[in-house]
């Protein structure tokens, strides 16, 4: 039996309590057993180990942040304007000459969601919800490649455990796309859709999603207030309710990957909805059967 089918409703718990207005981008980094996670909108990046019972530590930019990603010393952030290496513990930060292509533009598209391949290397994209004009990116030689364009909210972006497919959503669309992946080049094929929320009935659009050591992707639905899992057949076969309207990304962490850690977000909620989400923008987890994907670090650039 599958023993998330009948998970109770009440399993999603407080991480830990904060009120940040677009938490994003958890990542796990099993070798020191921290999680990194980023508040987009006041440009502040989070590292929390969950054994030493003490507060998170964050790093605060000038910028929004998208998002982060693994490295030999650190993190990759992907600031508005261009990549920045952030070293730890030191703090110490190294812009890396990878400018935005889209921040320079009239519209000045920030970063949005990203993360590195399983071959090392670092995918981001951008968000423009209003007209569009937006890309997903692949880093090559020190410089940004459009992979996909005239997309509005860049999002969702995963890989499968054996590296055959890409899933990739623009949010609004409420579709998760799949490509077919080559991780020796990192060329896709064109999409197809994989997942249709409509068909599901399921509420809000597809946000930032992690996929399990079976191949599960699991989506958080911003605005759908729960996190809703697929089978590689693109399958719905579990719903999570998590004790806000907007969850906004998952990563699979803890010793054995099997702990789900969600973020979440206040952005646009007014006070009435605060007070009755008291937990939103808050760090929330959840306990699964199935563990995780160890998150790679980048090693090609």
């Amino acid at each position: 039996m599958d023993r998330t089918m009948t998970t109770p409703v009440n399993v999603v718990d407080v991480a830990f309590e904060l009120d940040m207005s677009l938490g994003e981008s958890p990542v796990w980094s099993a070798e020191d057993q921290v999680l990194y996670w980023v508040d987009i909108n006041r440009g502040h990046v989070y590292a929390w180990s969950p054994d030493s019972r003490q507060a998170p530590r964050r790093h605060d930019f000038e910028h929004t942040i998208g998002c982060v990603a693994l490295t030999g010393e650190g993190l990759l952030v992907a600031t508005a304007p261009g990549l920045t290496h952030l070293a730890l513990p030191s703090g110490e930060r190294r812009e890396l000459g990878t400018p935005n292509p889209e921040w320079g533009r009239d519209q000045g598209n920030r970063f949005n969601d990203g993360r590195c391949d399983p071959a090392g290397r670092f995918w981001v994209g951008t968000l423009n919800p209003e007209s569009g004009g937006a890309s997903l990116y692949r880093l090559e030689d020190e410089r940004l490649v459009a992979t996909k364009l005239e997309l509005r909210i860049s999002n969702g972006l995963a890989f499968s455990p054996d590296g055959r497919w890409l899933y990739h959503t623009d949010s609004p669309s409420r579709q998760v796309m799949r490509h077919a992946f080559d991780a020796a080049t990192g060329e896709i094929g064109v999409g197809e859709v994989w997942v249709d929320l409509a068909a599901h009935d399921l509420p809000g659009v597809p946000d930032g999603a992690a996929v399990d050591r079976d191949g599960h992707y699991w989506s958080a639905l911003y605005g759908g207030g729960q996190v809703a899992r697929f089978d590689p057949e693109g399958r719905l076969v579990a719903q999570y309710p998590v004790p806000c309207p907007n969850p906004t990304m998952v990563a699979f962490g803890g010793a054995d990957l099997r702990t789900l850690y969600i973020t979440t977000a206040t952005q646009d909620m007014d006070e009435e909805a605060l007070r009755r989400h008291p937990l939103a923008g808050s760090l929330l987890a959840l306990e699964v059967a199935t563990p995780g994907l160890a998150e790679p670090r980048l090693t090609r650039r």
